[in-house]
């Protein structure tokens, strides 16, 4: 896909510096795009900004007013700073404050449904929220709702991931904040906890068969708002081995995370010893994703996509939406495939999808 040539307004991108942050700039600068690069340390940014020849304002997630005087002037932001449970809420203040969209790359199930509560709020000031316009949940979401569209009535979706690469420190952390919280499901409508490690399948991607475990991936909430299904199961593929083993040996892991002072510390490790996907990986890595719908009288529908690596995916994807968002005129609270379609995910340069439906 050629950059984009499109004069674009100035957005901010929090959490610039981080992992995915950098890609995400990299990437918006490849399409034209001129960010504003955000985040709490000077010292991190400045080299970034100079690099790329960017603007920048550094500021905290603590510091309410100098948040929204950072955006005054600036139509959305676009934040990557996690983990988003902490950090999500400060930033949605302030651009409902500043009448600013806000756009963020979240997988975390508490963040989207906090999002989705101030729907009605972001309607009145003029903007909008959409969490999760990252690998989390922008391939799924569309295709949830593309196999949903194939089976009216449907009342059972499983949606399931595979050939994801090595986790970047941020994801991690994110990650590292949910294992209290253990694994959940949708059943009629309603979130519900589900043993970690329970309903161990096989599921055939595109590339080939893989062993999945449900896992508590954002479809959960934001699969519900697209397409209206009450019964979603999601999934990511795992070595047969640690799937069969991880409903013995997590509940003594949730056990020992579940104290915050040891998850601190094993936060401030990853931090220090934990790295995302070279470029080198980032460029030849493939992800796959799978979804199914299913009637209560037997008609289903099944799709396959496949995206380049998630990380890469992500800053694509982001950077996607922001000009989604900026050239449209919706107001409220959105998932990406709910606000742009099943289709977006095929505006991403290397996405394939495939199906097949009864």
């Amino acid at each position: 896909m050629k950059p984009s040539t499109n004069t674009t307004p100035r957005w901010m991108l929090y959490g610039a510096t981080g992992y995915t942050g950098v890609l995400i700039a990299e990437e918006a600068v490849r399409r034209g795009h001129k960010p504003v690069l955000a985040g709490r340390s000077r010292d991190k940014l400045a080299p970034l900004a100079s690099r790329l020849g960017l603007d920048m304002v550094a500021v905290s997630l603590d510091d309410a007013r100098g948040l929204v005087s950072a955006l005054e002037g600036l139509p959305l932001v676009l934040h990557a700073a996690g983990p988003f449970v902490h950090t999500s809420e400060p930033m949605v203040q302030a651009c409902l404050a500043a009448r600013a969209h806000y756009l963020d790359i979240t997988g975390e199930i508490p963040v989207f449904e906090n999002t989705f509560r101030h729907d009605a709020e972001a309607r009145g000031r003029g903007v909008v929220l959409m969490s999760g316009v990252g690998f989390d949940v922008v391939p799924t979401d569309c295709l949830a709702r593309y196999v949903a569209e194939k089976v009216p009535g449907a009342h059972e979706l499983d949606l399931a991931i595979g050939g994801v690469a090595r986790a970047s420190a941020g994801t991690a952390k994110s990650m590292l904040e949910s294992v209290p919280t253990g694994a959940a499901v949708r059943r009629g409508g309603h979130l519900q906890p589900w043993p970690m490690g329970l309903g161990v399948r096989r599921v055939r991607f595109s590339d080939r068969e893989r062993t999945a475990i449900p896992i508590p991936w954002g479809d959960l909430v934001t699969a519900w708002h697209s397409t209206g299904i009450p019964n979603i199961t999601t999934y990511m593929a795992q070595p047969a081995v640690a799937a069969h083993s991880l409903r013995y040996a997590f509940p003594v892991l949730q056990r020992v995370l579940a104290a915050e002072p040891v998850r601190q510390r094993v936060s401030k490790l990853i931090e220090t010893r934990l790295q995302g996907p070279d470029e080198s990986l980032r460029q030849r890595a493939r992800a796959q994703v799978w979804a199914q719908a299913r009637a209560p009288d037997g008609r289903q529908a099944e799709a396959w996509l496949e995206t380049p690596e998630a990380y890469a995916f992500t800053a694509r994807a982001a950077v996607r939406s922001v000009e989604e968002v900026l050239a449209g005129e919706r107001r409220g609270a959105f998932t990406p495939a709910h606000a742009f379609g099943p289709d977006f995910v095929l505006s991403i340069e290397g996405v394939h999808r495939m199906e097949a439906y009864a």
